[in-house]
């Protein structure tokens, strides 16, 4: 990590008028959340994820796949937000403006503290019916490990309320995403490796409408030409840019313990 890049990129987040970051799986990971597509251990090994998150598995074999987004969401509720997390909430205060997409479904940047959250791909923790997109009870989803219950509104099967292969992104958050890049005059793209189409493509727009866009992933691969590049985790590149910019220690993010799970 380049230090004077570092301090450079510090002073621009502490005078941007608005930021916008995208996050992706890369800062989840740092809480321990396997990637989507390395999550296929135990039962699931020899499943390709396009088999289990897609309308035409769902009404194939609803309850196989329902029981694989159970066992997802299982595994998230002893994870906790990391520092890269808890710093994204803090600069939420700390900046002008603040725009947070994140591709993640795992609700982290909400138990760090982040007020609001626009997510490209919904959230594993939220259930909603599989015709109409009616919300369901959560508690209702919990009751059914096994198969998925029936919406208390039409009587169609419940489903995770997340973004599967073939389904359009929601379009007020995707309006949200789009609005960033062009407005935003900093423009953060955190753990992701930019293959994941369209939110791969905002940084570009970003860089295009004429934003500082700062790449932030250990994969050099990950950089975005004619952005900027800090490589390294973001639980250990956020906190010294707070550092830098405001004179925080790191160890104030480090040391956090959140009481909220998932």
């Amino acid at each position: 990590m380049n230090k004077s890049d570092l301090i450079k990129v510090a002073h621009l987040l502490k005078s941007a008028r608005h930021v916008g970051v995208l996050t992706g799986a890369g800062i989840s990971a740092e809480s321990g959340i396997p990637t989507f597509r390395d999550s296929q251990t135990g039962l699931w090994a020899n499943f390709k994820v396009e088999d289990l998150a897609t309308r035409e598995a769902f009404e194939c074999n609803p309850d196989f796949v329902w029981q694989w987004h159970v066992a997802r969401r299982i595994m998230l509720i002893n994870t906790f937000p990391n520092p890269g997390h808890r710093v994204i909430a803090w600069l939420a205060d700390a900046v002008d403006q603040l725009t947070l997409i994140t591709q993640n479904v795992d609700g982290l940047h909400q138990a760090a503290g982040s007020p609001i959250v626009h997510e490209l791909h919904g959230n594993i923790k939220r259930t909603k019916c599989f015709k109409y997109g009616h919300p369901i009870e959560q508690s209702l989803a919990d009751n059914h490990p096994d198969s998925p219950p029936e919406c208390p509104v039409c009587g169609s099967l419940a489903r995770p309320d997340v973004v599967w292969f073939g389904e359009v992104l929601p379009t007020k958050v995707f309006g949200i995403a789009n609005d960033a890049t062009i407005h935003a005059d900093l423009f953060f793209v955190i753990g992701t490796s930019g293959h994941v189409q369209p939110a791969a493509a905002f940084g570009l727009m970003a860089l295009e409408s004429g934003a500082t866009v700062v790449v932030i992933n250990p994969d050099p691969d990950s950089a975005i030409p004619g952005g900027m590049f800090l490589q390294g985790l973001s639980g250990v590149v956020l906190p010294q840019l707070v550092k830098h910019g405001w004179g925080i220690p790191a160890s104030v993010f480090q040391d956090q313990v959140s009481t909220r799970k998932f």
